[in-house]
């Protein structure tokens, strides 16, 4: 019975070791809000960075009319200490977003989840989102259609140690008339904030309206080479309507 015993514990503790191996660091996504205008989203990435054990909080806050970034932001924390909390680390971000935009009146205006596939869903589509704007039926407003490609990057000097390497283009699919294309977002080269990614996929879809539906972005995770396995991160591209 000993002997059993040890054994599966043996068995147990080379399964954790070997799913921690391979566990990489997937970004928890918080859908932060709109400005009451819509003018601007934001939204929060946080958690333990692969290899480090560092807790992190970034937070990003994009004007929704040219998809910049608001001056001095993003907002990036890392607590370079293994016994420090993300809790810590978020509170850290959130005050220094207090600066920026008030907490309160993004949460005021949060806006709709109109879609959503977590890096988990494997049934989904990863390449292609179609949502009702608005939880209005029989809907009011147009569809909204987002299409993603990959584009081949091998070329990127800093990531040519790291195997595939690619850049995005996302369309949106026009509902009316003959369903024409427009590119809102389309890479020429791989932003170094970035690193070295691998793959992408659409992760959700928040919209914002007033009187109508007048502003949207869309959230996509970014796979990217880690320390321990894959790690995803967050990136969005807003636009008015």
């Amino acid at each position: 019975m000993r002997i059993l015993l040890l054994l599966a514990v043996s068995l147990l503790t080379q399964f954790a070791a070997s799913f921690s191996a391979h566990a990489g660091d997937v970004a928890e996504l918080e859908i932060l809000g709109f400005t009451g205008d819509g003018g601007v989203f934001a939204f929060e990435e946080y958690g333990v960075q692969d290899g480090s054990g560092f807790p992190y909080a970034n937070r990003y806050y994009i004007d929704t009319t040219d998809d910049t970034f608001l001056k001095g932001t993003p907002i990036r924390v890392r607590l370079d200490d293994e016994t420090a909390t993300l809790d810590a680390a978020r509170l850290q971000a959130r005050q220094k977003g207090e600066a920026v935009i008030k907490q309160a009146e993004l949460t005021a205006n949060r806006g709709i989840t109109a879609g959503f596939n977590p890096v988990t869903e494997l049934s989904a589509d990863p390449f292609r989102m179609v949502v009702n704007p608005r939880p209005i039926f029989s809907p009011v407003d147009d569809v909204l259609e987002f299409r993603l490609d990959q584009i081949g990057m091998n070329d990127t000097e800093r990531c040519q140690s790291q195997g595939e390497i690619n850049g995005f283009r996302l369309l949106r699919i026009e509902a009316k008339g003959d369903g024409q294309t427009k590119i809102l977002h389309e890479d020429k080269s791989i932003p170094q904030s970035r690193g070295c990614p691998n793959g992408y996929r659409i992760g959700a879809v928040q919209t914002f309206s007033l009187d109508s539906l007048s502003a949207y972005a869309v959230l996509i995770a970014v796979r990217q080479y880690g320390f321990e396995g894959p790690d995803f991160r967050w990136i969005a591209v807003t636009g008015r309507l």
